[in-house]
C-alpha cells in the first residue's frame, strides 16, 4: 500500500461552464475531464461514491473537507471500476490510516485515469451549484493548463450535458450471470443492470432470491422466457427521458403480472411506464444524509442517495395511470423539498424508491424494503399456487 506524497501536487483548474474559474492542485490522474458537476453531502463512504455506477458521466465533488484518510480496499468496492468522470476534494489525507486499506485514494484514482483536483472551496462551489443548479464542468491539469481560459472554457461548452443522455451502456454488464440464493429459496428475481451495485444483489441474495442479472439490452421477450418470479430494475446513470426501450420492456412485463421492485433509475422508470413523466432536479440529491418520509408509518429515514431526475407526480392522493396500472401513490418524499422518493401501486405488485437502501457505508434505516420485496413475491407465489 502506498500513501500520496507530500510533496505540494501539480496545479488543476476546475472550470464551470458558466466561466467560473477555480485553481487548485490535481488529484488523482492528470490531464483534463469533463463532465456534470454535482456535490455528495456524505462525510463517509467515498469509496462507495467513486465505484456506484450512477455517477458516470459526473464529476463529484465531495462537501466533507477531509476526504481519503481510511484509503480505499477490494470488498468495498460497489462495482468493477471507479466511475465518476472527475473527482473534487478540500483536503486530501496525505497519509492512509486503517487496517483495511490495501491502497490510498489518490493512487486508486489515478489507476483507473480519474483526473481530480483539490485544495479548492468546496463550500463557495457547492453554494454555486446551489444557486445556479448542476453544471457541466472540467477539470484540467499537466499539459492542459497551457490551453487558455477561453480554449478551457470552449472544451466545456461543448462537452455533453446529462439531460437527454442514455448511460446504462457504459456500465451494464455484457453478460448474463447469476447469484445463488442463500438461505430458504423464495424465488428467482431477474435483475436488469443499468448501473447495479454489488451491495444489491448480495442483498436480494441473502433474502432468498436467485439473482439473474441481464445486460440493458435484454428485450421483455426474454425476461419473460426465463419464467422470473419478479422483476428488479436498478440504480443507473442518465436521464430516464432517454431510456424508452427500458420503460417499454417494464410495461410489457409488468402486464404479465410479474412483481417488480425498483431502485433510484428503476424508481424513474417505473413512473414513466406508469405513463407519468420525470424531469431534471436543479441540483439533484446525493450524499448518505438526506430525510425521507415513509407516508405509511409517519417514519423518517435518513437515506443514501444519487440523483438527478425525479418522477413528475403530487405527492398527496392516489393517481390513476395513465397506462391503465390502476390506482398509484406517492409513497415516500423528500423531507427537504418534497421531492417523490418512492411510488407503490394499488392494483398491481409493484412498488419503488429513488432512494438506496442498500448502502454499504450506511445509513441502514430502509433495509426493511428488501424484505418487502421478498414477502410480496412469495404472497405472489403463493397465489399462484393456490390458482388466484
Amino acid at each position: 500500500m502506498t500513501s500520496p506524497s507530500f510533496r505540494p501536487a501539480p496545479r488543476a483548474v476546475l472550470v464551470l461552464e458558466d466561466g467560473t474559474r477555480f485553481e487548485g492542485r490535481a488529484y488523482g490522474a492528470t490531464g483534463r475531464t469533463v463532465g456534470e458537476l454535482v456535490f455528495a453531502t456524505g462525510m463517509t463512504g467515498y469509496q462507495e461514491t467513486i465505484t456506484d455506477p450512477s455517477y458516470a458521466g459526473q464529476i463529484v465533488m465531495m462537501t466533507a473537507p477531509h476526504i481519503g484518510n481510511t484509503g480505499v480496499n477490494d470488498p468495498d468496492r460497489e462495482s468493477r471500476r471507479n466511475w465518476v468522470a472527475g473527482f473534487v476534494v478540500r483536503d486530501p489525507s496525505r497519509i492512509v490510516s486503517n487496517f483495511r486499506a490495501q491502497d490510498s485514494l489518490d493512487s486508486d484514482l489515478v489507476a483507473d485515469g480519474i483526473v481530480g483536483i483539490s485544495g479548492v472551496d468546496t463550500r463557495a462551489i457547492t453554494r454555486h451549484i446551489r444557486s445556479a443548479g448542476s453544471m457541466r464542468a472540467g477539470v484540467f491539469s499537466g499539459s492542459d493548463l497551457d490551453l487558455s481560459p477561453s480554449e478551457q472554457l470552449d472544451v466545456v461548452t461543448r462537452s455533453e450535458g446529462m439531460a437527454g443522455r442514455n448511460l446504462s451502456a457504459e456500465v451494464s454488464t455484457d453478460h448474463p450471470y447469476a447469484l445463488p440464493a442463500q438461505g430458504e429459496r423464495v424465488g428467482t428475481v431477474a435483475v436488469l443492470d443499468l448501473g447495479v451495485k454489488q451491495s444489491t444483489l448480495n442483498y436480494l441474495a441473502e433474502r432468498g432470491f436467485e439473482v439473474q442479472v441481464l445486460p440493458q439490452t435484454v428485450t421483455a421477450d426474454h425476461v419473460l422466457s426465463l419464467a422470473p418470479d419478479a422483476l428488479f430494475f436498478s440504480n443507473g446513470p442518465g436521464d430516464p427521458a432517454a431510456s424508452e426501450a427500458h420503460v417499454e420492456l417494464l410495461r410489457t412485463v409488468l402486464r404479465a403480472g410479474v412483481p417488480y421492485f425498483g431502485i433510484c433509475f428503476g424508481n424513474q422508470l417505473l413512473g414513466r411506464a406508469l405513463g407519468f413523466g420525470t424531469y431534471k432536479l436543479p441540483f439533484g440529491h446525493r450524499g448518505i444524509n438526506q430525510p425521507v418520509l415513509d407516508k405509511a408509518t409517519g417514519r423518517v429515514e435518513i437515506t443514501s442517495q444519487n440523483h438527478g431526475f425525479a418522477v413528475d407526480l403530487p405527492v398527496e392522493g392516489r393517481h390513476t395511470s395513465p397506462e391503465g396500472f390502476g390506482e398509484v401513490e406517492v409513497s415516500h418524499y423528500s423531507l427537504n423539498d418534497q421531492v417523490v422518493e418512492g411510488l407503490v401501486c394499488h392494483d398491481i405488485r409493484a412498488f419503488s424508491v429513488q432512494y438506496h437502501p442498500e448502502s454499504a457505508a450506511g445509513p441502514h434505516d430502509a433495509v426493511y424494503l428488501f424484505d418487502r420485496f421478498r414477502d410480496m413475491v412469495a404472497s405472489a407465489t403463493h397465489a399462484k399456487g393456490e390458482g388466484k
